[in-house]
């Protein structure tokens, strides 16, 4: 039997992918937590396709990209964003995690005629993450599957899409949480040159993505808990964008049966939020979480 399968409800018209080799898979959500394969020392046990740093099957790497054991998709690789099993994004210097999107960057534009690269992270069980070390997936979709995902709002459609909007601006991308979010806390970061695809971002918008992207994620931790469940991703057509969402909340029959979600946190109050920490954080509760960190062995 193939690892997964495409399929299409003739009715509706949308998409599913039937990969019951999946359920085999590590999953700390179900207590199967083995001896981490992402550490250091296990470079000979996985066929690597990219990495940075050191030489093959040696130690001294700061970023790996295997594939995926357990695929859904043609091309499905993991990139390890780094040695360490616990620092993430919020943790990491910030080096690291221009790298990590650099790589993102990279591995994009390797695969981008290949059919539409989707590049999504997940933390914590709560978001779908299967093994703890931190990483991000990359997966190839053929180009003749529609993809259900929102779209940035064309220049003609922005006086609509933005009536009311509040808004926090870096040098180069605009902080929003849409009126339509679906998620409490539901979060985007768009570029502010428009109509490219992710593979056409710059390093100075990397090193300001990466500012972005941990400071959010810093916030977000403080709102919510050190190490709060999320997921984000990266719009995979034209004109692209990040979409952080927390997962702190449990879908209910309604937003199930119906695709129709229930958002209970005004988006106004969650943009203030952040505009009132990331200019000037709360760097008593900043120290704290990281001596969390240290404490905890990160």
């Amino acid at each position: 039997m193939a690892d997964f399968e495409f399929l299409q409800n003739p009715i509706s018209k949308k998409w599913i992918i039937f990969s019951p080799r999946r359920a085999q898979r590590p999953d700390i959500a179900n207590g199967i937590e083995p001896v981490c394969p992402f550490c250091p020392g296990k470079e000979a046990n996985e066929r690597e396709v990219y990495r940075i740093g050191g030489e093959k099957n040696d130690n001294n790497w700061k970023i790996r990209i295997i594939p995926n054991k357990f695929p859904f998709a043609p091309i499905h690789e993991v990139i390890i964003h780094s040695p360490d099993h616990d620092k993430n994004f919020a943790e990491l210097p910030l080096p690291q995690v221009e790298l990590i999107l650099k790589t993102y960057r990279d591995r994009f534009k390797t695969h981008e005629k290949k059919g539409q690269v989707y590049i999504f992270h997940n933390r914590q069980k709560g978001g779908g993450e299967s093994l703890p070390h931190p990483h991000t997936q990359l997966a190839v979709v053929p180009s003749h599957i529609s993809l259900d995902l929102p779209r940035l709002a064309a220049p003609q459609e922005m006086a609509v899409a933005t009536n009311g909007q509040i808004f926090k601006e870096t040098s180069h991308f605009v902080i929003f949480c849409p009126h339509t979010s679906q998620w409490p806390d539901e979060t985007w970061i768009a570029p502010k040159e428009r109509g490219r695809a992710f593979g056409e971002i710059k390093d100075r918008e990397i090193s300001d993505l990466a500012f972005t992207l941990s400071r959010l994620i810093q916030i977000l931790d403080l709102r919510h808990g050190n190490e709060f469940p999320f997921n984000f991703y990266i719009y995979p057509g034209g004109d692209w964008y990040l979409r952080i969402i927390p997962r702190v909340k449990v879908l209910g029959g309604f937003e199930v049966g119906t695709g129709i979600f229930v958002n209970t946190q005004d988006p106004k109050e969650t943009i203030m939020f952040i505009k009132e920490h990331f200019e000037n954080p709360n760097e008593e509760k900043i120290k704290s979480f990281h001596q969390a960190s240290y404490h905890r062995g990160i």
